[in-house]
C-alpha cells in the first residue's frame, strides 16, 4: 500500500508537474560513451529513452546501471510519460548479455542480475505512462522491457519477439515467467515459456503481446500519439489501478531478492548451462557476430 500512499501524494502536488523539464542526455559515467539517450519535451513532459549499445543493443550491466539512472532522473523530474525504444537499426534489444553470464565474474553477475531485476521493478510500476516503441527484433530481455510498458508498438517486417531462454538452455525466472502471463494469458504463456516461441509482429498482436504495428518510419509518430490517449485519463486514477493489478507480481520479487539472485548466480555457473552458453557463442563467432 505504500506505493499507492506515494501516488496519492505525487499527485496533490501535480501543480508542478512540468517545471524543470528539459532536453538532456544521459550517461552514467558523464562520458561520450553512454549507451542511453533521453529527451524530454518540455511542453507535455514525455521523454523519450533510446538503448543505444550496437549492434544489437545487449543488456549489459552497463546498459542496465544507465537505464536505471535515467528512469531516476525523469522520476524526480516529475516525468508524465516515456517512450521506450532503440537507436538501433533493426533491434529493439538482442536481450541480456551472453558475454557477462558465459565463465562470469561472479560479484559482477550478481549486480548485473540485481541491475536488471531493479530496471524490471522501476519499469513495472512505474507512474509514468510507459510506451514501448519496438523498432525490431526483441528476443528474451527485449522481450521483457517491452512488456514492463503499459503501451506496446511494434516495426512491421520479419522481426521476431518473444521470451526464447529454453532455446539457449536457460529457464526464464519466475518474475519473467509472471510478466509474460499477466501479458498474454496462462496457456499461451505456458507455450511459449516452454517452446521458446518467438512471434512475428502479427502473431504477437494475436496474442496481445503487442497492441498494434506500425510501418517502421511512423513509428515514433504512433508512440507519440498512443501517448496522448493514455496521458488523457487522470494519472492519479490510471496508476492506481496499474499498481492493483501489477503489485502482487512486483512484490513476489521485492520480498524475494537475494534469493532470486543466488539462484540465477548457481544456475548459471552450472557446468551444463555454461556449456550450453559456450555453444551459442562459439555458433556467434562462427557467424561472424557477438553481442
Amino acid at each position: 500500500m505504500s506505493l499507492l500512499r506515494n501516488v496519492l501524494q505525487r499527485c496533490q502536488r501535480g501543480s508542478g508537474l512540468l517545471q524543470g523539464l528539459r532536453k538532456f542526455s544521459v550517461s552514467a559515467s558523464c562520458n561520450q560513451s553512454s549507451s542511453v539517450d533521453v529527451t524530454v519535451d518540455s511542453a507535455t513532459g514525455v521523454a523519450t529513452l533510446k538503448m543505444q549499445r550496437p549492434p544489437v543493443n545487449s543488456l549489459t550491466l552497463e546498459l542496465l546501471t544507465e537505464m536505471c539512472i535515467a528512469v531516476d532522473k525523469l522520476d524526480s523530474e516529475k516525468c508524465r510519460g516515456l517512450i521506450l525504444g532503440s537507436g538501433v537499426k533493426n533491434i529493439f534489444s538482442a536481450g541480456l548479455d551472453i558475454g557477462t553470464m558465459y565463465q562470469p565474474d561472479e560479484p559482477r553477475l550478481r549486480e548485473f542480475w540485481r541491475t536488471l531485476q531493479e530496471i524490471w521493478i522501476k519499469l513495472y510500476g512505474s507512474q509514468m505512462v510507459t510506451v514501448a516503441a519496438i523498432s525490431g527484433h526483441s528476443p528474451a530481455g527485449g522481450c521483457l522491457l517491452s512488456m514492463c510498458c503499459d503501451h506496446r508498438i511494434m516495426a512491421e517486417g520479419r522481426y521476431t519477439i518473444g521470451l526464447n531462454e529454453t532455446l539457449l538452455g536457460i529457464v526464464a525466472p519466475t518474475w519473467f515467467q509472471d510478466t509474460l502471463v499477466n501479458t498474454v494469458g496462462h496457456r499461451e504463456a505456458e507455450r511459449a515459456l516452454q517452446l521458446g516461441l518467438l512471434y512475428t509482429p502479427e502473431q504477437a498482436l494475436s496474442i496481445g503481446m503487442i497492441d498494434s504495428i506500425s510501418k517502421p518510419e511512423d513509428l515514433e509518430n504512433e508512440a507519440n500519439e498512443a501517448m496522448k490517449k493514455w496521458l488523457k485519463i487522470p494519472a492519479h486514477a490510471r496508476h492506481i489501478t496499474k499498481l492493483q493489478l501489477r503489485q502482487s507480481t512486483i512484490d513476489r520479487l521485492v520480498k524475494n531478492r537475494q534469493e532470486d539472485i543466488d539462484h540465477f548466480v548457481n544456475f548459471i555457473m552450472k557446468d551444463t548451462i555454461q556449456k550450453s552458453l559456450g555453444m551459442y557463442v562459439a555458433a556467434l563467432k562462427k557467424k561472424g557476430g557477438s553481442k
